[in-house]
Parts: structure tokens; C-alpha cells; sequence
């Protein structure tokens, strides 16, 4: 029998996008600070936290596997409690206990801070609870957190929420409309995380662009970057997730100028048909996006540009689908994730009539990632023999590392695989690249 004096083991498994991961970060920062110990041995831990994303379908379906999994431990004896947290529960809420029996507490996104009491609470009772926020809460400060990424890079999470009404997303229903985090609070954690060690800032939102306009703030972005870039010890600023209209020519100036912002923009644009982007509800147009495209790269040439597209759109012809494949060929994006639509419940293109046959979807999937190869092993051919600075994430052995430049972000682009490296994780070293190996650049330290 355990002894009272025992401290309970608690095994975390942190899923999702990056917004989801700093949720983790914080719960595991409030598991350390209540007397609970986190444990590697995640099989054999006292209660295991799963913190899911519920965005698309195979988002999901991680999530259920990882459930399933967790609820097999339990039911061998070897897990006590199994508590599910994140998007999911606040998507599904109390029926997905139905869904998985076995679950002993599910919570939803506003009781994240409430972590460690939940842990407790559900190891000292039998019965299955939910716990939810009867109101949505403004966007919670995320100060003080256990980083799951390295010492010398974080994600800083500026607002939380959606406010467009995209026909094919889950996500206002979920995480509730568009809200800023208050400025000086993201201020006050980007001190934080670098005195903690992190050079580089990665921020993220749903929609980094709108950061303000809720809050009748002008140039909210502009003025949050310009003061974030003053933190004497940070080295790389990078914006994700900007919302094509909101790529204002102020924003590209100042990240133009910058000696921080890096330059490098995330721009989902979803698609290039003018008649597929109004049925998502969105706000372009393919001439719209073709000049956006070109105003960029004429004021940052040296721009790195990602960017994700959605095929089999309900309702997306051949026609459609040869003019997203012509913009993909013309605009030569350096860095593209394509995604298969996924007919989610509750949303309005769920309910369309005109759904494309899956098979359809996979050939179309196909087509645009096998023209983007052939446009990412060009590019990455052509930068063999310049001099780049790249931040070293790893070490392979003793002079070899896995590094990164401006134009790669961290966990979701390629690599640069630095041979002859001296430095440690952490450090910044000047490098030449020598050769190309698919998507990642083979450089040497110079």
C-alpha cells in the first residue's frame, strides 16, 4: 500500500500546435509547484494528464489513440487515473466520457491554471467529473511555465481566440473569439523566457496580424514587436500565423528594417481560387494574393515565405484546382504544408452538398506537394555556397549539429545538418552551405 507520505507521479503527454504547447508548459509548471512529481515513466505514472488538440480529424484521432492507450494502463493496474485536457474535452465536452469510458476527469481550456487541483481532487474520488468555465475568461497569462521546448527557444503566445468566420474552422468554437493578451503582460513574459535562456521568440496567435484590433489599438503589432525587440539579449524575433489581409505595408517595413525580426513570414493562405476563398469565407482574392506576394518580396528580398493550402474543398473544380496549382508554381514559396479537407462537424462547409470524393482529395494532395518538392530542392540547390548564421539545436556528436537559419522555424521546417561545428546548443555560428540533401542544406562552420 502507498504510503501517505508518498508523493503521486504524474505522466503528461502534450499533443497539438504550439498555442496548445504553452498550455502544456504552464500545467506542467503548476503540477512541479504542488507537490506532484512529473514523471518520464509515463506507463507507470500515478495519474496521466493527455493535453489534446480537436482542430481536424486526424488531430483526433492522436488524440484518441493516445487516450486509448492510457486507459489500457489503467485498466491493467498499472495507471490509477486518466484526465484529459485541452481542445478536445472543450469540443466534445461531457461526451466524450461516453465516448472513452475510462476517463476520470475531463477539463476545458479555462480551467487550465486549476491543473494540479483537479489531479488531486481526482485521485482522492471514484466518480468521473468535467470540468468548464461557465464564461469564457480573457486570455490567460502564460508567465511562469515548465519549457518543454529547449533552454534557447520559446514559443510567446500574444492572443488567443479567432474572430473570422473561416466556412471550414473549428477553432472560434473552441477557443472562443479573437482576444489580445494585454500588452505589457506579453512584455513581461518575453523578459521572462529570455532570462531564461531563450534567444529566440517565436510568436504565435490564430492570427498574429490582428494582435490589437480588438483592443482599438493602431498598429498593435508593429508597436508589440518594436518594444519586444528592445530586450537586450534576444537575438531572433519570428511572427507566425499572419492573416494574409492583415500584412499591412507599415508591418513589412518595420520587419524590413529590423535587425531582429527575422525575416521570415508564415502567411496561411488556404487557397488561390478567387470562387474556393469565398466559399471559405475569407476575405482574398487570387489577384489579391499575387500582389501581396509580390509586395513582400520586392521590400524584403530576402524573405522566406511558408505557407498552407487546403485541397478538396467542397465544391473546388479542376478549374480551381489548376489555378491554386499555377499560384503554387508561380509564387515558388519556400516552405508549403497542403492538408486534405476534413468535413468537421458544426462547421458551415460541412454542411455543403458538394463534397469531393477522397480519392480526388489524395490525388490533388499529390500533385500540389510533388510540384512544391521539385520548387524546395531548386531553392535549396541554389543557396550552396552562401554564408549563413544558424542557431545550434543540437548536437549530433562531437562536430556535428543540427542547426537552423532565419528561414527555418523551429519543429516544423527543415534543417541545416552543420559539420566542423564547435559550438553548443544555444550558440550562434556563421556557416557556408556545401551541399543539399532533399529539403534540409548541409553547411559547414566557418
Amino acid at each position: 500500500m502507498k504510503s501517505k507520505n508518498k508523493k503521486s507521479t504524474v505522466g503528461f503527454v502534450a499533443l497539438g500546435c504550439p498555442k496548445n504547447l504553452v498550455d502544456s508548459e504552464r500545467m506542467l509548471a503548476e503540477i512541479a509547484n504542488a507537490d506532484l512529481i512529473i514523471t518520464n515513466d509515463v506507463d507507470n505514472a500515478d495519474v496521466i494528464v493527455i493535453n489534446t488538440c480537436g482542430f481536424i480529424a486526424p488531430a483526433k484521432n492522436e488524440a484518441f489513440e493516445n487516450i486509448g492507450h492510457a486507459i489500457e494502463r489503467k485498466n491493467k493496474g498499472k495507471v490509477k487515473k486518466v484526465i484529459v485536457a485541452g481542445c478536445l474535452p472543450q469540443r466534445e465536452k461531457k461526451s466524450l466520457f461516453k465516448q472513452m469510458p475510462g476517463i476520470d476527469a475531463i477539463v476545458g481550456l479555462g480551467q487550465r491554471d486549476n491543473i494540479a487541483k483537479i489531479i488531486k481532487k481526482t485521485l482522492e474520488q471514484d466518480k468521473a467529473i468535467g470540468y468548464f468555465s461557465k464564461k469564457l475568461a480573457p486570455i490567460d497569462d502564460d508567465k511562469t511555465r515548465l519549457r518543454i521546448t529547449p533552454p534557447h527557444w520559446a514559443y510567446l503566445r500574444i492572443s488567443e481566440g479567432c474572430s473570422h468566420k473561416c466556412s471550414f474552422c473549428t477553432i472560434p468554437s473552441i477557443r472562443g473569439p479573437f482576444r489580445s493578451k494585454p500588452f505589457d503582460s506579453i512584455i513581461s513574459e518575453a523578459n521572462e523566457l529570455v532570462d531564461s535562456g531563450a534567444t529566440e521568440l517565436n510568436l504565435i496567435a490564430q492570427d498574429s496580424s490582428f494582435y490589437g484590433k480588438d483592443q482599438k489599438m493602431k498598429n498593435g503589432l508593429v508597436s508589440l514587436v518594436k518594444e519586444i525587440e528592445k530586450i537586450d539579449k534576444l537575438r531572433w524575433l519570428r511572427i507566425m500565423y499572419l492573416y494574409p489581409v492583415g500584412i499591412t505595408d507599415k508591418l513589412i517595413e518595420t520587419i524590413a528594417e529590423s535587425s531582429k525580426l527575422l525575416h521570415y513570414l508564415d502567411v496561411p493562405l488556404q487557397h488561390a481560387s478567387t470562387t474556393v476563398l469565398k466559399q471559405m469565407r475569407r476575405p482574398d482574392t487570387n489577384e489579391k494574393l499575387r500582389i501581396l506576394v509580390e509586395k513582400i518580396r520586392k521590400n524584403i528580398p530576402d524573405v522566406v515565405l511558408r505557407t498552407t493550402f487546403i485541397v478538396g474543398f467542397p465544391g473546388e473544380t479542376d478549374r480551381d484546382f489548376d489555378e491554386l496549382l499555377d499560384f503554387v508554381k508561380w509564387a515558388r514559396f519556400d516552405c508549403l504544408g497542403c492538408f486534405k479537407y476534413y468535413r468537421e462537424k458544426g462547421t458551415p462547409s460541412a454542411e455543403m452538398t458538394n463534397q469531393i470524393p477522397e480519392e480526388i482529395k489524395h490525388q490533388r494532395l499529390e500533385t500540389i506537394m510533388f510540384a512544391q518538392q521539385k520548387i524546395a530542392f531548386e531553392q535549396s540547390k541554389a543557396r550552396i555556397g552562401t554564408k549563413l548564421t544558424c542557431l545550434i539545436d543540437s548536437k549530433i556528436d562531437g562536430k556535428n549539429a543540427i542547426g537552423r537559419f532565419y528561414g527555418q522555424a523551429p519543429d516544423i521546417d527543415s534543417v541545416c545538418i552543420i559539420s566542423g561545428c564547435k559550438g553548443k546548443p544555444g550558440d550562434f555560428v556563421n556557416t557556408k552551405v556545401v551541399s543539399s540533401k532533399d529539403y534540409d542544406l548541409a553547411v559547414k562552420q566557418i
